[in-house]
């Protein structure tokens, strides 16, 4: 993939998840791409769990096969939108004749700071059905994105026509709105969304820059859940990630998401899946072999 590292086999941390990156080799290289499947390169469609550093948008022409994020696959269905965050675990299984384009962008590249909001509140389905209408709108503004970087490359123009795609995008979801942007609750929303979480309320407070008793108020009243419960689904959603995409151990997944006893950890796993972390794990290669 044109501007990402960790090519497949590339060694990563620990055995961990393979990170793709948007490389910004130049001062003036902006940190947004854009192209095909061909012309980002082969790591576009890669069949093998990964996740990235950057926001990509993909809107799908063509093709068969799945398309998995974070253990959930929907299939091809063109057209689609899919939607991959920052943190997310994502791949292609059993693709065939796969169109489109792509777009890969940092977080600062956005224009508008709610964008962030609306890209989480996207990346929460594996794919998103185009109707005739809303497949031509998409096209047409990717076209303008593609004519802008093969002219000028403006910053402002192409910061503008992705703030109209991920706008009009989010007009097709039916997803509850997520924490206005800018607030405690929506801080707190993106943090917990990436890898290498604090994995306490204490801890994501002390990030934010506010009391414990001031985030679980402010989470409570955005989106009315506890923040104990959102960190729990987090280090759950992590465990999982790590269980199904990496050779660690048990004991390293433990560490990982913040439990030093594993044997607290493998209780904690089984209370809130049912299954304990090695079941988890086998029931998940048993479905893919």
């Amino acid at each position: 993939m044109r501007g990402t590292t960790v090519p497949p086999g590339t060694p990563t941390p620990d055995g961990d998840l393979p990170m793709h990156r948007l490389e910004v080799p130049l001062p003036a290289t902006l940190p947004f791409a854009a192209g095909t499947f061909d012309t980002i390169g082969p790591l576009s469609r890669a069949s093998f769990p990964h996740r990235h550093t950057f926001h990509e948008i993909v809107h799908v022409t063509a093709g068969t096969g799945t398309h998995v994020v974070d253990l959930v696959g929907a299939e091809l269905r063109p057209p689609n939108l899919c939607v991959i965050a920052p943190g997310q675990v994502h791949h292609w299984a059993d693709v065939r004749g796969l169109a489109g384009h792509v777009l890969l962008f940092t977080e600062d590249f956005l224009l508008d700071p709610a964008d962030r909001t609306l890209l989480r509140r996207l990346s929460a389905r594996p794919l998103l059905a185009l109707d005739e209408r809303a497949d031509a709108a998409t096209g047409r503004v990717i076209a303008e994105v593609l004519a802008e970087c093969a002219d000028e490359g403006d910053a402002s123009v192409l910061r503008a026509l992705l703030h109209v795609l991920v706008v009009r995008a989010a007009r097709l979801t039916g997803t509850p709105q997520l924490p206005r942007p800018g607030t405690v609750a929506e801080e707190f929303t993106r943090l917990t969304a990436r890898p290498g979480a604090a994995w306490s309320v204490r801890a994501y407070a002390e990030r934010i820059g506010v009391t414990p008793g001031h985030l679980t108020e402010a989470v409570k009243a955005a989106t009315g859940r506890p923040a104990s419960a959102l960190v729990r689904e987090a280090r759950i959603r992590e465990a999982k990630r790590l269980l199904t995409g990496t050779a660690l151990t048990v004991r390293q997944v433990a560490a990982r998401v913040g439990f030093a006893d594993p044997a607290y950890f493998c209780r904690f796993f089984r209370r809130e899946t049912g299954l304990s972390p090695g079941r988890f794990r086998e029931n998940h290669h048993e479905r893919r072999d």
